[in-house]
């Protein structure tokens, strides 16, 4: 066992029991806000290409994904009232501390996307499925505005394919070629002080 891994497991287990009452808190919010259940479920393509289900409070009417799997920011009229500020402060992820705990992810990796997006991976792009996939990662802090830039494209799943997915893999890419206990905690400190922006 590595020392990433051994940090995951203690700040996940840290981290789930200090944040046990914001959890009970949000919980409360979604379920009497809206109808569905308050954890939303997807198939994720983890490590070594393998499929796992993470973890998110949910953030948009129940059966919202039948109508598609990206989210376009505020046009998105899916996403419920308590969810637009879970997704804006980044709190909808807080449950994934669940799947680190689990060894399904890291707290640092590249985002796990679904199996249709990596798919279309060239075998060059395929290898960040080498390693755990993270809650965050170089990319999820350049893209943070990721569904604004959907909005704002005429074809969204088509720029999301072409323009982001690929500059968001070579992100990943960085990572993964310096995987140290360094970059670890840079770009945790630098995901915590953009969550707490709010931008």
């Amino acid at each position: 066992m590595d020392s990433i891994r051994l940090l995951d497991i203690l700040f996940s287990i840290i981290g789930i029991i200090i944040l046990l009452p914001l959890f009970i808190l949000i919980a409360l919010c979604i379920k009497l806000t809206s109808k569905g259940s308050i954890i939303f479920k997807q198939v994720r393509v983890g490590k070594n290409n393998t499929d796992f289900k993470l973890l998110k409070f949910r953030t948009m009417v129940a059966f919202a994904e039948a109508k598609g799997q990206l989210t376009v920011g505020g046009k998105d009229n899916r996403i419920t009232a308590i969810g637009y500020y879970l997704r804006k402060f980044k709190l909808d992820e807080l449950p994934q501390l669940i799947n680190v705990l689990m060894g399904q992810m890291s707290l640092v990796g590249p985002r796990p996307e679904v199996r249709k997006y990596v798919a279309l991976y060239s075998e060059q792009q395929i290898e960040i499925l080498k390693v755990l996939p993270g809650i965050t990662d170089f990319a999820s802090i350049e893209f943070r505005n990721e569904n604004e830039l959907l909005a704002n494209a005429i074809h969204p799943e088509e720029f999301y394919i072409k323009e982001i997915m690929p500059k968001k893999i070579e992100l990943n890419k960085k990572f993964i070629k310096d995987r140290t206990i360094y970059n670890y905690f840079l770009i945790l400190f630098k995901t915590v002080f953009t969550a707490i922006k709010g931008k």
